[in-house]
This record gives structure tokens, sequence and C-alpha cells, in this order.
């Protein structure tokens, strides 16, 4: 998972040709730790190529404003530079599965 911040957030995710899962996460919150393999396997399930990337909310605060970031882990669907989905907190390893294989199959399809 490639990790991103505040100064190439444009670039990496709002700027980008493809979807882009980001996930919102700190060092000291074990449930963020525990989905990141749930967020690589999207890219294995998705009919088109997607971007799985990480932000540390702790050194992000811009954006945890921007976003309105309440619980970690959040993380949100952007496919082409609009938010398509966004999972606040952890719903359960099974049903987060379930949603994030639902949204990148079609996330044009999705609306926020």
């Amino acid at each position: 998972m490639r990790h991103i911040c505040e100064s190439n957030f444009d670039q990496h995710v709002l700027g980008s040709s493809q979807p882009v899962l980001v996930h919102f996460w700190a060092p000291w919150c074990k449930l963020c730790r525990n989905i990141e393999p749930i967020l690589l396997q999207c890219q294995n399930y998705s009919d088109r190529p997607i971007k799985v990337v990480g932000i540390n909310a702790d050194e992000n605060l811009k954006l945890v404003n921007i976003y309105r970031l309440k619980i970690l882990p959040t993380v949100i669907l952007f496919s082409e530079g609009r938010i398509i989905y966004r999972v606040d907190g952890f719903p359960g390893r099974d049903e987060l599965q379930r949603t994030l294989s639902g949204l990148v199959a079609s996330p044009m399809q999705q609306s926020a």
C-alpha cells in the first residue's frame, strides 16, 4: 500500500485516472492495521485497475478536516476526483469485504 500525504493527495487521488481507495489510519489504531489486507485484496477483484493508498490521519490533519473524519479507520473510494462511497469505522471483516468487492467491481455506478 502506498502511503501519501497532504502535499501529494491531489496528484495521487483527485487527479488519478483510475479509482482510488483511500484508507485513513493511525499508528495507534489496531483496527486500521487489521483491515489493510482486505483493502489490498480490492485490487484483485476489481474489473479495472484501482489504486489503494493509505493516509496517516495523525500527520495529515488538513485532510482529516476536509473529509470530516470522526472515526478511524475510514475508507473512501474516489473516482474522477469525486467521492463514490465511504465506510466509517469497521463494520466487520465479512461486511467490509462484501461492500468493497461490490464497490470496486463497478465504481462508476455508485453514489456518495
